[in-house]
């Protein structure tokens, strides 16, 4: 069988190359890309905003981890042809009892150290593939895995703290910060949730959390535990300031990624007896719990939908450029492809 791939080879540029796919391999799963979703990392690889080491190293690279797709052919008999599925991007090799698939140094990451989703056909083991129930299909499938990763976040969250939670801050007005409210929202219903950015028109699509203006943190406010999900040089800040605030024995999970290192105050760190914990992708399981938020919860699906700024069809390489412009453009939301190539 032929295969499609779509790869970037330079800057804004995306190219076919035609494949060969084996069809009877005999644990494997054949699934065909239905909507796609671009992150920041994909930005920055399509930009060539990356170090110039990474490019090199990693172009040619077909783009893209958030997508889900429909089974075309099953050949361990796990799915049903036409079975809606999430593919997760995490490619384990081997594994630790201690130490999930996302964290090994052995994993591979598709759009990172493979190839990723832009493919008129993907073939992946079974256990990469979660099926979405009908009443979980929606236009936000083409980012679950975003909500898988705040799943991830808000679970390292859980495993890191002390028993008090009387308030949670979240730091950050992005998409990745938005979803981590949704989920924190849900996982800890008790907790006064606040999330705090620079940008109001972003904090405003937020309704079901109270939201501060990092320059207008009222004087003595403190939170009990806290989530980074600024990224950027704009972590640095965003730590420090979350330190500052924290009580102690407070626990901060970092989920923003910086492309240079950045300075933490830990004079303070240590005298709070503040825990550090990192997090970076996801879980099977976060999927599961993603879909599951999606599927039994109309509140969770609502405030995700919401993030669904810009839709595009796809069925020619100018689509794919014009998709990833347009992306660029966006002050907040994602871009949903309908994957036709």
């Amino acid at each position: 069988m032929f295969n499609n791939v779509y790869r970037l080879t330079g800057v804004r540029q995306i190219e076919r190359v035609t494949t060969t796919q084996d069809l009877n391999v005999a644990d494997k799963v054949i699934v065909r890309p239905t909507l796609m979703s671009i992150c920041r990392a994909d930005e920055r690889y399509y930009t060539g905003t990356r170090d110039k080491a990474v490019l090199e190293e990693r172009l040619p690279m077909a783009l893209i981890h958030e997508a889900v797709g429909e089974v075309v052919r099953d050949n361990t008999g796990t799915f049903q042809p036409g079975t809606k599925v999430a593919m997760i991007p995490t490619h384990a090799h081997g594994h630790d009892e201690l130490v999930s698939d996302n964290y090994l140094k052995t994993s591979k990451f598709h759009s990172s150290t493979l190839d990723g989703f832009m493919r008129e056909f993907v073939v992946l083991a079974p256990e990469d593939l979660v099926e979405i129930p009908m009443g979980a299909q929606s236009k936000i499938n083409a980012f679950l895995e975003v909500v898988s990763v705040a799943v991830q976040a808000v679970r390292r969250l859980e495993e890191s703290m002390i028993d008090r939670k009387d308030t949670i801050g979240i730091w950050g007005d992005g998409n990745v910060a938005y979803m981590t409210a949704v989920v924190a929202r849900e996982f800890f219903p008790d907790s006064k949730i606040f999330v705090f950015g620079k940008h109001q028109e972003k904090l405003d699509y937020i309704s079901f959390a109270k939201t501060v203006q990092i320059d207008a943190i009222p004087e003595g406010f403190s939170v009990d535990q806290a989530i980074e999900a600024v990224g950027g040089r704009g972590s640095e800040a965003a730590t420090n300031q979350i330190i500052n605030v924290i009580n102690p024995r407070g626990a901060i999970v970092l989920s923003g990624v910086s492309e240079q290192p950045i300075l933490v105050n830990t004079r303070m760190v240590l005298e709070k007896g503040i825990t550090l914990a990192g997090t970076t992708r996801s879980t099977r399981s976060d999927f599961e719990t993603a879909i599951k938020l999606v599927e039994e919860n109309s509140a969770v699906k609502e405030r995700l939908e919401l993030l669904v700024q810009n839709e595009k069809i796809v069925s020619e390489i100018k689509d794919i450029v014009d998709a990833f412009d347009e992306d660029l453009s966006m002050n907040w939301g994602k871009t949903v492809i309908d994957w036709n190539m």
